[in-house]
C-alpha cells in the first residue's frame, strides 16, 4: 500500500470532514436568523460565485501539485520553484480579472435566472448578493497556487488546516454579523444575507494567513531541495504553462461540473414547474434542491474529494517513473476505500433523512424526500471525482473533457422532460444519468488504458455491500423501534435518534468489517496491531 496515499488522503479528508461538517452545522443559526424565505437568496449568490471561482482556481491546486510531483519526481526541483514564482502573478491577476466578471456581470446573471414578477426576490436583491460575494475571488486563487505547491511537496496539512480556519472565520463571520444585523441594527434579514455571503471574502484572508505561516516553516526545506537541485530544464516559460494549462482545463472541468448542473437547474427549474402548475412552490422546492439538502449530500462525497487531492501527485510520481505495480496498488486501494466509507454514509442519510432535516432546518416531509432521493447520487458525484483524478494522473487529459461535457449535455437535454414528468425528483434524476455517464465511461478508459481488472478489489466491494445491507436493516429497525416509542418532536429528539442509530451502524458495520479482518487489509498495519490487541481477526 502507498503510505503517503494514506496519509495525505487522511490528511485532506478530515480536513474536510470539518470544513463541511461546520459549513452545514451553521445553516442552523444561520436558517433561525434570516428565515426560510430569504435563505433562497444565499444560494442565488453561490451557484454563479463557485463557477466563477471553479473557472478561476478549481484547476490550480490539483494542476500545480501534478506539475511539481512530476519534476520533484525527477530531482529538478528549480523548476517546480520557478513555476510557483510566476505562477503567483499569474494568480493575482486571475483573481482581479475574476472579480471583474463577476461583479459587473451580476445584474444580467440576475435577469437570467429570476423573474422581473418575481414574487420571492427582486433583481436588484440577487444582483447585490452576487456583487458582495465576488470580493473572495481577490483572494482564493493566490490561495489555491500555494496549496498546489504544498501538496505537490507531499504536504498535505497546510491545506488541510488553512481550509478549516477558512471555514470558521467565515462562520464566525456570518453568524455574528446576521445577529447584529438583524437583531442588533434591526435590519432586513435579506441585509444580513448580503453581509454573509461577503464573509467568503474574509475567511479566504484567513486561509491566505494560515498558508503563509506554513510556508515560513517548510522555507528552510525547501530551500535545501533547491540548492541541491540541478539548475532548471531549460523549459520556457510559455511551455511551462502551456503544460500547467493542458493539466488545468480537465480540472476546471472537474471543479466546474457540479456547479453546472446547478446552473442547468437554476436557469430550467423554474421554467418547467411552472409549466406543469407548481409555480408556486418552485423557489422552496429549488432551495431544498440545490442548497439545503446538497450541502448534506457533500458529506460523503468529501472522502472522495481527498482522495482525488491525495491520489493526483502520487500516481502521476507512479506514472513518471513507469510503476505499473505502484499504480494498481493505488487504484485498488483508493476504489475499496472511498466506497467502504461513502456507501454506509449514503445509506444512513437516506434511513434517517426525516430526523436530519428536521435536525438541521424544520420538520418538512418534501425536504426529506428530496433528501433520501439525493442522498444516492453523492456515490456518483465521489466516483466522478476519484476516476477523473485517475485519468488526470495518467495524462488522459482529452477523455475528462470528453465525459464531463457527455455528462453535462444529458443533463442540459433530460432536465427539463424529467421535471415535469417527475417534478424535483426529475432534475436528481437527469444529474444522476449524466454522472452515471461520466462515471462509466472514466471506468471503462481506466481499465483499457492500463489493463486494470482486479477481481479481489470486485469480491470486496461485494463483501462491503453485504457488510452495509446488514448494517441498513440494523438501522432501519432501531429507528421503526424509536419512532413506535415516541414520534420525532423537535430538533434535540431528531439529533438524539440520528446519534442513536449511527452508533448503532458505526458498531455493526465497525464489528463486520474488523472481525473480517476487512478494515485492516485496507487500512493498514497500524490498524491490524490495534484490532489484536482488541482481539479481532487481524
Amino acid at each position: 500500500m502507498s503510505s503517503n496515499l494514506v496519509k495525505g488522503t487522511a490528511i485532506l479528508t478530515i480536513g474536510l470532514f470539518l470544513s463541511k461538517a461546520l459549513g452545514l452545522l451553521y445553516v442552523i443559526p444561520f436558517y433561525a436568523i434570516v428565515g426560510e424565505k430569504n435563505i433562497g437568496l444565499y444560494q442565488y449568490a453561490y451557484i454563479p460565485y463557485n463557477l466563477a471561482l471553479a473557472v478561476a482556481i478549481s484547476g490550480a491546486p490539483l494542476a500545480i501539485s501534478k506539475f511539481i510531483s512530476k519534476y520533484n519526481a525527477i530531482g529538478d526541483y528549480a523548476t517546480s520553484r520557478k513555476l510557483m514564482k510566476s505562477g503567483m502573478l499569474v494568480m493575482v491577476i486571475t483573481g482581479i480579472l475574476s472579480f471583474l466578471v463577476l461583479f459587473f456581470m451580476a445584474e444580467p446573471i440576475a435577469h437570467l435566472v429570476i423573474d422581473p414578477d418575481d414574487k420571492n426576490f427582486t433583481i436588484a436583491e440577487v444582483t447585490s448578493v452576487i456583487r458582495w460575494v465576488s470580493y473572495a475571488l481577490l483572494v482564493v486563487p493566490l490561495m489555491s497556487i500555494v496549496r498546489g505547491y504544498l501538496q505537490g511537496n507531499q504536504k498535505f496539512l497546510p491545506t488541510s488546516v488553512s481550509q478549516l480556519i477558512e471555514q470558521i472565520v467565515r462562520i464566525i463571520v456570518v453568524l455574528l454579523g446576521a445577529f447584529i444585523v438583524v437583531n442588533v441594527l434591526d435590519l432586513s434579514p435579506r441585509t444580513a444575507v448580503n453581509f454573509a455571503v461577503f464573509a467568503a471574502f474574509i475567511g479566504a484572508l484567513a486561509g491566505l494567513v494560515v498558508l503563509y505561516k506554513y510556508w515560513l516553516k517548510y522555507k528552510p526545506e525547501f530551500k535545501q531541495l533547491y540548492d541541491s537541485s540541478p539548475p532548471a530544464s531549460n523549459i520556457t516559460f510559455f511551455d511551462m504553462y502551456k503544460e500547467v494549462i493542458g493539466y488545468t482545463i480537465p480540472f476546471v472541468l472537474v471543479g466546474v461540473i457540479n456547479p453546472l448542473y446547478q446552473f442547468v437547474d437554476m436557469i430550467t427549474f423554474k421554467d418547467a414547474m411552472k409549466s406543469i402548475g407548481l409555480k408556486d412552490v418552485t423557489t422552496m422546492y429549488f432551495t431544498m434542491l440545490n442548497f439545503l439538502t446538497h450541502k448534506v449530500v457533500m458529506i460523503p462525497v468529501m472522502v472522495a474529494t481527498g482522495f482525488s487531492m491525495a491520489l493526483i501527485p502520487v500516481i502521476t510520481s507512479f506514472y513518471t517513473k513507469n510503476d505499473q505495480k505502484g499504480i494498481t496498488r493505488s487504484l485498488d486501494q483508493t476504489y475499496q476505500i472511498m466506497l467502504f466509507l461513502t456507501v454506509p454514509m449514503v445509506l444512513g442519510l437516506m434511513i434517517l433523512s426525516n430526523e436530519i432535516y428536521t435536525f438541521f432546518y424544520s420538520e418538512n416531509p418534501i425536504g426529506a424526500d428530496v433528501l433520501t432521493a439525493y442522498a444516492p447520487v453523492a456515490i456518483l458525484f465521489g466516483l466522478y471525482s476519484v476516476t477523473a483524478a485517475i485519468l488526470q494522473g495518467i495524462d488522459k487529459h482529452k477523455w475528462i473533457i470528453f465525459t464531463s461535457l457527455t455528462g453535462l449535455l444529458f443533463k442540459m437535454i433530460l432536465n427539463i422532460p424529467l421535471i415535469k414528468l417527475f417534478e424535483v425528483n426529475g432534475a436528481i434524476a437527469a444529474t444522476a444519468i449524466g454522472y452515471a455517464i461520466a462515471v462509466g465511461i472514466n471506468i471503462y478508459v481506466i481499465s483499457r488504458v492500463l489493463h486494470y481488472h482486479s477481481r479481489m478489489v470486485f469480491r470486496r466491494l461485494i463483501l462491503i455491500g453485504l457488510f452495509n445491507v446488514v448494517m441498513f436493516i440494523a438501522v432501519h429497525y432501531t429507528l421503526k423501534g424509536l419512532l413506535a416509542f415516541s414520534p420525532v418532536s423537535g430538533k434535540m429528539q431528531a439529533l438524539l435518534y440520528v446519534m442513536i442509530c449511527a452508533l448503532v451502524g458505526v458498531v455493526v458495520y465497525g464489528a463486520l468489517s474488523l472481525k473480517s479482518g476487512l478494515a485492516q487489509k485496507l487500512f493498514g498495519d497500524r490498524l491490524t496491531r490495534i484490532t489484536k490487541k482488541l482481539g479481532f481477526g487481524g
